[in-house]
């Protein structure tokens, strides 16, 4: 079987990155639209690039508000921003859900209408020049042709993907990830990791995919620990912004399965962070997928040393869960009841969101494919889990 294999145009890696990047952004416009967050200005992140833009004479406008994931509204005031300040191009910088909305405004400003009429959509126009900057080693959409927005208006998020999407420029440098603290570095490097174990157990999994995802698995295993309790390590926080770039890659070509279509629902509907809800249900989830992924789980358990000579591939597989497991329980991923989430309307909403992320099609990935039953079952169980912990 035929497999197209996507990556951005140009990727620049390392520190000094930035630096080196201007002399391809130099040729993109005249004015850039950055769109951001309000913490990468007070960090000091925008002023590392506004700098090197002023430097090369770029004019830009600064769109900040994306401060939370990002929705429909916002995306719709981006493009008026975008369109009012004439801009011809555009840098997303930040975590995701800044990248993501850059992407969604550019698709917006090239094809026109509301981002509200875009999932299922194909991009008929191609977009303005897109650059990606990373500042979380986590989300992977630096290198993706995937933007989810939410649709408050529907509580959906929607998934969009197009290749046009895909950014002209990433630009991964690692010293934007010293400023991410604790809690931010696991819950964007577990959906890292989430991306690359979805990746490679996913039925779209192809030899291209798979050389990504088990280089980004093997990388997260051996330094998230370590940049979770020591986050000036800039060798471990190099390795892992390597490792959530290769997973991006990987889940943007094999797509991803259940966890995210069970992720984003619970996002949509109670404000958890993406990659905190990711790796709230990564444990329940490898534990449901195993039969149906034995082999490749037996593969990561090989990658990440923990299979031993004479095991069955089952065994392997078992071992693989057992460390993934047992990793989430060092890194302190907080539970939905640390996360505020009311009992009662979680349970009156686990119909809905069964529904919703069946209807993403992410599910339909996994090897093992859930009933809404079995996707309602396993909500449960998430919650179960919560009760325990506590």
């Amino acid at each position: 079987m035929a497999n197209l294999f996507f990556v951005p145009q140009n990727i620049i890696t390392g520190e000094n990155a930035v630096q080196m990047s201007m002399q391809y952004i130099r040729g993109f416009g005249k004015k850039a639209l950055i769109v951001t967050d309000d913490a990468m200005v007070s960090l000091g992140n925008m002023k590392k690039l506004t700098d090197e833009l002023d430097a090369i004479g770029t004019k830009y406008a600064v769109y900040s508000g994306i401060n939370s994931e990002p929705t429909h509204s916002m995306i719709d005031a981006g493009v008026g921003i975008y369109q009012g300040t004439g801009c011809d191009f555009l840098i997303g910088i930040g975590g995701g859900s800044p990248m993501d909305s850059m992407k969604a405004i550019a698709a917006v400003a090239a094809n026109g209408g509301s981002i509200k009429e875009y999932t299922g959509k194909k991009l008929e126009k191609p977009l303005p020049p897109t650059v990606t900057i990373p500042t979380t080693a986590g989300t992977g959409s630096e290198a993706t042709k995937v933007s989810i927005i939410t649709n408050t208006d529907t509580n959906v998020k929607m998934l969009l993907s197009d290749p046009r999407l895909m950014a002209a420029l990433a630009v991964v440098d690692p010293v934007f990830t010293l400023t991410a603290p604790p809690g931010v570095t696991v819950a964007t490097g577990v959906d890292a990791l989430t991306h690359a174990i979805e990746a490679y157990t996913s039925r779209k999994a192809f030899p291209l995919s798979d050389i990504f995802a088990v280089s980004a698995v093997t990388k997260i295993f051996k330094n998230i620990y370590e940049v979770y309790t020591n986050g000036s390590n800039r060798e471990a926080r190099s390795e892992m912004a390597t490792a959530a770039l290769e997973a991006g890659i990987a889940f943007s070509n094999a797509s991803v399965t259940i966890v995210h279509g069970m992720s984003r629902p619970i996002g949509a509907l109670f404000h958890i962070a993406h990659g905190l809800s990711n790796a709230q249900l990564q444990g329940v989830c490898l534990k449901y997928l195993k039969s149906g992924a034995i082999e490749q789980l037996c593969g990561l358990a090989k990658a990440i040393g923990v299979y031993r000579s004479g095991m069955t591939a089952e065994e392997g597989a078992d071992a693989f869960v057992s460390a993934t497991t047992g990793l989430l329980q060092r890194l302190n991923i907080k539970t939905l009841q640390e996360c505020k989430v009311p009992e009662s309307d979680f349970f009156q909403n686990i119909p809905k969101m069964a529904e919703d992320a069946l209807a993403s099609g992410s599910p339909g990935n996994t090897r093992r494919t859930p009933s809404k039953e079995e996707i309602m079952a396993l909500y449960k169980e998430l919650w179960e889990e919560g009760v325990k912990k506590a």
